[in-house]
């Protein structure tokens, strides 16, 4: 009884699945279907065929990616197999000095009309279009096909069992046993056709790579010339100028040690807390550049330091101590530094949890806090910065901040504990 159960509940969840493979596999076929119905409606006209196969090669083009979509999706629900889409993204629109808009491949007047060109552009030369349109041919033939074996079974056995004929009810049987029996395995050759045609090539992910790649390095010769600048200018503004202040108080002091010792003495003063203050400046940038407790204690005690001195009520859970590669550990502790400062900034927090564990060989670093919410990398910001600086590393920042809050981010880079 319970074999009959559990093929019950196969045979009608298989049934679903292989409608909905039909029906999201056939749009495209039926876009041409229509179209030949429409030339032979206008047969006489010799040119009639021009319009109707120019509105179905605009319908497939239209329905290619929200088909693959769909696919992809339904895929990943049933078997839990994910398949990358692979779309090229866009990148930032920038402004230029002469007013016109720069969007990677040429200027235009406005941010819209730019925006608008690059996404034609980039749809236009992405290798996944033309894959999703190979995908659109193909299934309807495979998948697609087998998919509609239990539909039509069904169908036959209705037409079949309101015929009075005994022949039209046998046919009305044969169909209902071919439902039934095909329904729990009709819908599954979707997924190696969508795993085999829908899967970006070898070349084309080495090609992504490689561009992907190029961009990261982009990305650390910007961020590492905008850190040397940073550097020089504390340096300059800072400690370097209240060091030739120093200097200018010891002479003049100097000067004065016989002829006004009151006035000298106060000059002296002034310059141990100049020198106070330059030690203070010098150690604050030291910091900026890699803590020293980072390199002495790693990463959890690192964090724990920072915890401290940041004015949320912050709570560090790490199950482990961990020694990372120092490029590793240093990209995780400016993250982690990174998403605080953000939480007391603009999201008006007064409590944050962080975590920190192993998973595998990933490092996974959970920031949670109790802001207002709301948060989102943008183009030039500070999570997009940091999404920059971990993908160097194959690291990946999630962001999941709902109006309200509270903000959870989860860290995962790549590593080997030592």
């Amino acid at each position: 009884m319970r074999r009959v159960v559990s093929w019950v509940a196969r045979a009608c969840t298989g049934f679903a699945r292989a409608c909905a493979v039909v029906v999201v596999t056939m749009p495209v076929p039926a876009v041409w279907a229509a179209a030949v119905a429409l030339w032979i409606w206008w047969g006489g006209n010799p040119w009639s065929w021009i319009a109707p196969f120019a509105w179905a090669c605009i319908g497939t083009f239209a329905l290619s990616r929200p088909v693959c979509r769909m696919v992809r999706s339904l895929v990943a629900r049933w078997t839990a197999t994910v398949i990358p889409d692979g779309y090229r993204q866009a990148g930032p629109v920038t402004r230029m000095s002469t007013g016109y808009w720069w969007n990677g491949y040429s200027y235009s007047r406005t941010s819209r009309d730019a925006r608008q060109e690059q996404r034609w552009r980039l749809w236009w030369s992405d290798p996944a279009t033309w894959r999703d349109l190979r995908f659109t041919a193909i299934a309807p033939l495979t998948a697609g096909v087998i998919a509609a074996i239990p539909p039509a079974g069904v169908a036959a056995a209705v037409i079949g069992f309101v015929q009075p004929e005994p022949s039209a009810r046998l046919v009305g049987v044969l169909g209902l046993v071919v439902a039934i029996a095909g329904a729990p395995y009709a819908w599954r050759p979707i997924v190696p056709v969508a795993a085999r045609f829908l899967r970006a090539s070898p070349a084309m992910v080495l090609a992504d790579r490689v561009d992907e790649l190029t961009a990261q390095r982009a990305d650390t010769t910007i961020a590492q010339a905008a850190e040397i600048r940073r550097i020089e200018r504390d340096l300059h503004d800072g400690a370097q100028a209240r060091l030739v202040g120093l200097g200018l108080s010891l002479a003049t002091a100097e000067r004065l040690l016989e002829t006004d010792p009151d006035q000298a003495k106060a000059l002296m003063r002034e310059a141990r807390v100049g020198a106070a203050t330059s030690l203070t400046e010098l150690r604050e940038l030291v910091r900026g550049i890699n803590p020293p407790v980072l390199n002495d204690r790693g990463l959890v005690d690192a964090v724990r330091a920072l915890a401290l001195d940041s004015p949320l009520e912050t709570t560090v859970r790490a199950g482990v101590q961990l020694r990372l590669d120092p490029p590793i550990e240093s990209a995780a502790y400016f993250g982690i530094a990174e998403l605080l400062t953000n939480a007391v900034k603009h999201a008006d927090a007064t409590r944050a949890q962080i975590s920190i564990a192993l998973d595998g060989n990933r490092l996974v670093v959970d920031v949670e806090d109790d802001g207002r919410g709301g948060a989102e990398a943008r183009a030039g910001g500070g999570l997009a910065g940091l999404r920059r600086r971990l993908a160097a590393f194959d690291g990946t920042c999630e962001i999941t901040s709902p109006a309200g809050g509270p903000t959870r981010a989860r860290i995962m880079v790549p590593c080997e504990s030592s």
